[in-house]
């Protein structure tokens, strides 16, 4: 761990013990709410946790991105001397003239020279001299990287590439069977047939985004032309995914998490015992950590929007304990009645009665089903006039929970 990631962490830790003093002084004068100072206070307080917590994940991320290059350079240095340098070079030249084209239309709208000759294997079946290009697969893949780098969903769930298929179906238990018998030897047990089997399918939906970005900056800019367009596809793309992975409808995008569906995860899965119609309780939390089958409380996650967890972190158990613990070692997540939870800017956040405020499961089994046929135009006559050029990018995906027992969605009374 870095000495600035553990002074950010430190420095986190006493501002959360701040905050709670300031719970603890109310308390201690008997009244069950803060008075408009002390919530000036505690959100002040609370304000600076959250900041210091997007810091902290960038930190991390760092951390992790700088383990994984040195992984990476030392694998490939012990994979070098057992690779044919003929082919390793031609297969690595090859990459390179391929970017090297892309880079070239990337800052240009142009191929010339040398990288002229890979034009063939970028262009897509529509129209040339109307900007649209196929990137090289190598482009898609770092894009695609840097979407899951920016949010949690992608992260987390189980991830299918469908490079030509037009759809992704996969088998489902629907009914279990039930229980063995104990029997003779000679018996074969009971007959069963509430075993039953079904299909979920995914199928891939267009996507599109588009960015600016302005003559000079790709003219003068130290970060090559085809890193700043994905980085800012990137952005662009992660954000609208994982909101559609969160409460997409299904009809035409993914289908959300937090969407009530048959074909996902039904009312069934909604927990709203032992909370209030604005707010979440302890006891509500409690519902719904137990209504998740210990099975999957290994890789399960609470997701919640920041506001809820300036809720929950208020909370106390029975014997008067704060029941969310902040983490103070690198690497190991912030944890709610003992397991970890993720705050997202796109988690429902509207505390009345019947509404979901938050979930509890196990991402794994929320699948998406990535196609990487991406195109991208290039647009330059459109904003010639602010001196910018512009970027569509397509692609496709789709997403849904397959299991719905994995996850429960927390819901207020």
């Amino acid at each position: 761990m870095s000495k600035r990631l553990q002074s950010l962490r430190e420095k986190r830790s006493n501002l959360v013990k701040a905050a709670r003093d300031v719970i603890e002084h109310a308390e201690g004068e008997s009244r069950s709410s803060l008075n408009s100072d002390e919530q000036q206070k505690y959100d002040t307080i609370w304000s600076e946790v959250e900041s210091l917590g997007t810091e902290i994940k960038r930190e991390e991320d760092l951390d992790e991105a700088e383990r994984r290059m040195a992984e990476r350079a030392s694998r490939e240095r012990e994979e070098g001397g057992n690779r044919s340098d003929e082919q390793g070079d031609q297969s690595e030249r090859r990459a390179a003239a391929l970017m090297g084209a892309f880079r070239s239309w990337c800052a240009e709208g142009r191929i010339v020279g040398q990288a002229a000759r890979e034009l063939r294997d970028l262009q897509a079946d529509v129209d040339i001299e109307g900007g649209y290009i196929v990137p090289p697969e190598q482009f898609v893949n770092q894009l695609i990287k840097f979407v899951d780098d920016m949010v949690f969903i992608r992260q987390r769930a189980t991830v299918i590439q469908v490079p030509s298929a037009q759809s992704l179906g996969a088998p489902s238990l629907d009914t279990d069977p039930a229980d063995a018998d104990w029997t003779s030897e000679l018996d074969t047990g009971s007959e069963d047939s509430a075993m039953a089997f079904g299909k979920r399918s995914l199928h891939p939906h267009p996507l599109a985004k588009r960015i600016k970005v302005s003559n000079k900056l790709l003219r003068v800019a130290t970060m090559s032309a085809e890193n700043l367009v994905r980085e800012r596809l990137a952005y662009k793309f992660g954000i609208t995914e994982e909101k559609a992975f969160l409460t997409g409808t299904g009809a035409g995008q993914p289908l959300g998490l937090f969407t009530a569906s048959n074909d996902g995860i039904s009312t069934g899965r909604d927990v709203s015992e032992g909370n209030t119609a604005t707010s979440i309780k302890f006891d509500g939390l409690i519902e719904a950590k137990y209504t998740l089958k210990g099975q999957y409380h290994p890789n399960a996650a609470w997701m919640f929007h920041r506001d809820a967890l300036k809720q929950l972190a208020k909370l106390k158990d029975g014997e008067g304990q704060y029941i969310w613990r902040e983490s103070v070692r690198a690497g190991e997540p912030d944890r709610l009645l003992g397991l970890p939870f993720i705050m997202s800017e796109y988690a429902p956040n509207t505390f009345t009665t019947g509404k979901y405020v938050g979930i509890l499961g196990d991402y794994s089994n929320y699948w998406i089903a990535d196609s990487l046929a991406m195109q991208l135009q290039r647009l330059v006559e459109l904003y010639a006039e602010t001196n910018q050029v512009g970027f569509i990018g397509r692609r496709e995906l789709d997403g849904m929970p397959v299991l719905e027992e994995a996850f429960v969605r927390v819901k207020l009374g």
